[in-house]
C-alpha cells in the first residue's frame, strides 16, 4: 500500500518526513479522543458501546455530535440524522481520492474507511503521487490506531473525571472553530456558518434536542458551489 514498501522510508528523506509528520498527526488525534471516551460513557453509553463506535463509525465529529446529543435527553432519529450529515463530507473526500487509491476491492474497503479529514489533508499536501498515496495511508493507520486507544483510554476513566472540571467539554467546539475559522475568510463559507448559526439559535427554544444542529447543517449546502460559481478554496 505504500509505495516502495517499508524500507523506503529509509532511504527517502522525504518520505521519512511526512512519516513522522503523519504519525504525528495520529497521535495528537488520539489525545483528542480520551475526550471523547470520556464524554460517551458519561452520556450513559458502555466502553464496549463506546469502543465500537470508534472502530466502526471512525469520524470524530460524527461520533461527538451523537453522544452530545444523546447524552443531552435528545432522540435517537436527532442524534443520527446530525451524525450522518456530518459524516457525508467524507463521500466527497472519496471522491477526490480515488483516483490515487488503486488495489483490489478488500485494500479499497480499508482506503474507504480510512477516508477521513486528516487523511486527505495530509495526501492533498503532497506534490507527487507516491508520496501523496503514502501521505494518506500513513496518517489514515495512526488516526485509526490512536483514534482507538485514545477512546478506550476515555471510556475506562469514564465517571473518574468530570469533562466540565478539565474543559474536555470544550474540546470539539473549540476545535471547529479552529478548523473553520480560515475558511471564513471566503463568502460562501462565511455566509454558510451565518446561516448554520441563525438556524440553529433561532430553533432551540422550540425544538427537541438534536434538531436545531441537524437544521443547522443544511446551511452547508450555501458553502456548495454551483457549477456556474466559482470553487471554493479549501
Amino acid at each position: 500500500m505504500i509505495p516502495g514498501g517499508v524500507s523506503q522510508l529509509w532511504r527517502d528523506e522525504r518520505l521519512r518526513a511526512v512519516f513522522a509528520a503523519c504519525v504525528t498527526l495520529g497521535f495528537a488525534v488520539g489525545v483528542f479522543a480520551v475526550s471523547f471516551g470520556v464524554t460517551s460513557v458519561s452520556a450513559g453509553a458502555s466502553v464496549g458501546q463506546t469502543c465500537v463506535m470508534s472502530l466502526l463509525v471512525f469520524t470524530g465529529a460524527s461520533q461527538f455530535s451523537a453522544v452530545s446529543v444523546l447524552g443531552a435527553g435528545g432522540s435517537a432519529a436527532s442524534a443520527f440524522g446530525g451524525a450522518a450529515l456530518l459524516a457525508a463530507r467524507n463521500s466527497v473526500y472519496g471522491l477526490a481520492m480515488a483516483p490515487h487509491l488503486k488495489g483490489r476491492l478488500g485494500t479499497r474497503l480499508v482506503a474507504a474507511q480510512l477516508t477521513i479529514d486528516e487523511s486527505t489533508a495530509m495526501a492533498a499536501a503532497q506534490d507527487d503521487e507516491a508520496h501523496r498515496v503514502a501521505a494518506f495511508w500513513i496518517t489514515g493507520l495512526s488516526v485509526y490506531l490512536f483514534w482507538n486507544i485514545g477512546t478506550l483510554v476515555g471510556a475506562l476513566l469514564g465517571s473518574a473525571i468530570d469533562p466540565k472540571v478539565y474543559g474536555l467539554d470544550a474540546a470539539l467546539p473549540a476545535a471547529f472553530l479552529a478548523m473553520l475559522w480560515p475558511l471564513l475568510r471566503e463568502r460562501r463559507p462565511a455566509l454558510s456558518a451565518l446561516i448554520g448559526a441563525v438556524v440553529c439559535v433561532t430553533l432551540i427554544p422550540f425544538t427537541p434536542v438534536g434538531v436545531p444542529i441537524l437544521c443547522a447543517a443544511l446551511g452547508i449546502l450555501v458553502g456548495v458551489p454551483t457549477p456556474a460559481g466559482p470553487a471554493v478554496r479549501p
